[in-house]
């Protein structure tokens, strides 16, 4: 666990998060989404060498790219998905809307509007996207741009149930908050790594979509 992991930063208000984000990210799409060269966002895997020779040797050819979705309550929340158990890739897992960026999204954001729409009914009139953050990577070879959003309130949620089982907030002050984070083994195409872990009421956000929190809470509120 993180659990002794120093507090870098008092908790922000909603205001305040907000206005983070929109100083410090931005809707330039980032360059190792699509350069080779550039790595992905690794997290705390950097003492690890096998898996950073391993990142920087996937091909950067899929592209995906999905929303991250934070309800502009009075305490605001991230609204998240449960994929459906019967789907090839990471079945029954929580995870953010998205999926491929197609030919025909005009940008990763698009892209990620997209999929909410299809996976969620979430109508894009209620979201603003804010920024890019960091390009993550999967075991399958995937590199995904998350974007955050601030969605106001008023929306309604009708899952696909061919994807999703079901959808659920979280307040995004419990995600923020570096002692709710654990560390948990995983295998990596091939390789044993520890990914980051959030147990909340009965459910596990782990592996990627918990790494995209924690480059939010990086780029946030570290600094």
């Amino acid at each position: 666990m993180t659990g002794s992991e120093p507090q870098t930063d008092r908790r922000l208000s909603a205001p305040e998060f907000f206005a983070r984000v929109t100083a410090r990210l931005s809707l330039d799409v980032p360059e190792a989404l699509t350069d080779s060269n550039v790595s992905p966002w690794q997290g705390d895997l950097n003492a690890e060498p096998a898996v950073m020779a391993a990142i920087a040797a996937a091909p950067p050819g899929r592209t995906a790219a999905v929303l991250v979705p934070i309800i502009a309550r009075a305490e605001p929340t991230v609204l998240f998905t449960q994929r459906t158990g019967h789907l090839g890739d990471h079945a029954g897992q929580v995870s953010f809307p998205g999926g491929k960026i197609e030919a025909d999204d005009v940008s990763p954001a698009a892209a990620a509007l997209r999929e909410a729409e299809e996976e969620i009914a979430l109508d894009r009139r209620f979201v603003e996207p804010m920024g890019y953050l960091d390009v993550q990577i999967t075991p399958s070879g995937f590199r995904i741009v998350p974007t955050v959003a601030r969605v106001r309130e008023g929306f309604a949620v009708q899952v696909n149930r061919g994807e999703v089982e079901d959808a659920f907030e979280v307040p995004l002050a419990f995600l923020m908050d570096p002692q709710n984070y654990r560390r948990e083994s995983a295998d990596w195409n091939g390789l044993t790594v520890s990914v980051y872990a959030i147990p909340f009421n009965g459910r596990s956000i782990w592996g990627v979509t918990a790494g995209i929190l924690r480059n939010l809470w990086e780029r946030t509120h570290k600094g």
